[in-house]
């Protein structure tokens, strides 16, 4: 049993740590009929969704062919790194940041480990890490606390554009100029990946981009939550079942605990003072800080109690993702996965990852803080 604990505690980390914030806090306000109103069935429905017909087009190989055709087009180190930065970058804007990292991290150990050049395969993924993390501040349904404040605070569309902007267009500059610094070696893939032939299943591949479509019209609250939700199950039930299986419940289950803790600390007295005082001096630092302890989806749903300012709240749990290992899930994922290939090289890769963290999180802090101020 201890074999089978000890995996599950560190796959789930994040699960287990909002459980047991869920449980005291459960014990310090008892559960009540106030308690309904915790939740965001919207917010759960759309990211169920939106995650179930991703792994639909997953298991049909559509981003991993996808990417690797653009790959291929690639010759040296820089343009493939470079490739597999934007190419998470981009998917995280449609495909939220966590399900980028499990489909492109791979790809990105395969394309350097094959080419039988692994000296900046840590760089690459912690760049690729970064692009997840700050990728999918543009839209809605990039980032899980996105879609959460989205729907909460029942922000347009065009404003969140608009907030969200800045940052981003900063963030795809410090990646590309980072990229810049990786060598120009050459990256001689094996001919037979090369050739290999990869083909999609059309009718499939058009039935899942259909209801991608649709999850996010749902999204952009053109259709409502229900349907959409029914439409989706009711396919792939027919299409494939193993998409349904594989969603990430644990982060729909994180993020109810995380709506528990959070309602419940808003109702109590020393709590919101202490909040409301430190929101009040600055919502975007008070953000930003309590990412780095908390993480950035619980540290939008507590602080989304205590505040109406949205736009800095927003920008400062996007940004705040960048810095500590725990600042957010996507960042776990991502040691998670080098380690299992390099778990020797565990410390440097975490001083490595520390350092262009915190160098991005300085600079989009201090360049936030400015823009919010015009």
């Amino acid at each position: 049993m201890h074999s089978h604990v000890i995996p599950f505690l560190r796959k789930n980390a994040v699960l287990v740590i909002a459980f047991v914030l869920a449980a005291v806090s459960c014990c310090i306000i008892p559960p009540d009929a106030q308690y309904a109103s915790y939740y965001d069935l919207k917010t759960l429905c759309c990211l169920f969704v939106t995650l179930a017909v991703v792994c639909a087009l997953k298991n049909i190989r559509f981003f991993s062919i996808l990417a690797h055709r653009i790959i291929i087009l690639t010759g040296t180190a820089r343009t493939a790194a470079l490739a597999l930065i934007y190419i998470t970058f981009i998917g995280s804007m449609l495909i939220a940041n966590d399900m980028a990292l499990i489909t492109f991290l791979p790809l990105g150990y395969f394309i350097f480990s094959v080419a039988g050049d692994k000296k900046d395969m840590a760089t690459v993924f912690i760049l690729q890490n970064i692009a997840a993390n700050l990728g999918g501040m543009l839209t809605p349904f990039g980032n899980p606390q996105n879609l959460y404040l989205y729907t909460a605070f029942n922000i347009p569309t065009g404003e969140f554009t608009r907030i969200m902007f800045p940052p981003f267009i900063l963030s795809v500059v410090l990646m590309t100029a980072c990229c810049l610094f990786l060598p120009k070696r050459n990256l001689r893939i094996a001919s037979t990946d090369k050739n290999k032939e990869f083909t999609l299943p059309v009718k499939r591949t058009v039935i899942y981009l259909t209801l991608f479509a649709v999850s996010l019209l749902m999204v952009f609250r053109v259709l409502p939550a229900l349907p959409v939700l029914i439409l989706t199950v009711s396919a792939l039930m027919i299409l494939d079942r193993k998409a349904l299986k594989m969603v990430d419940y644990g982060l729909l289950l994180t993020f109810v605990c995380f709506f528990t803790f959070a309602g419940n600390m808003a109702r109590v007295e020393a709590v919101r003072s202490f909040f409301d005082a430190l929101l009040q001096k600055n919502t975007l630092l008070t953000a930003v800080l309590s990412c780095q302890c908390i993480s950035n989806v619980p540290s939008a749903i507590l602080l989304s109690q205590f505040t109406n300012q949205y736009p800095a709240l927003l920008v400062g749990v996007n940004i705040g993702g960048a810095g500590t290992l725990i600042a957010s899930l996507a960042s776990l994922i991502t040691f998670r996965e080098y380690t299992s290939h390099y778990r020797e090289e565990s410390k440097n890769y975490i001083l490595r990852f520390s350092a262009f963290n915190f160098g991005f999180l300085l600079i989009l802090t201090l360049f936030s803080l400015f823009v919010l101020k015009m």
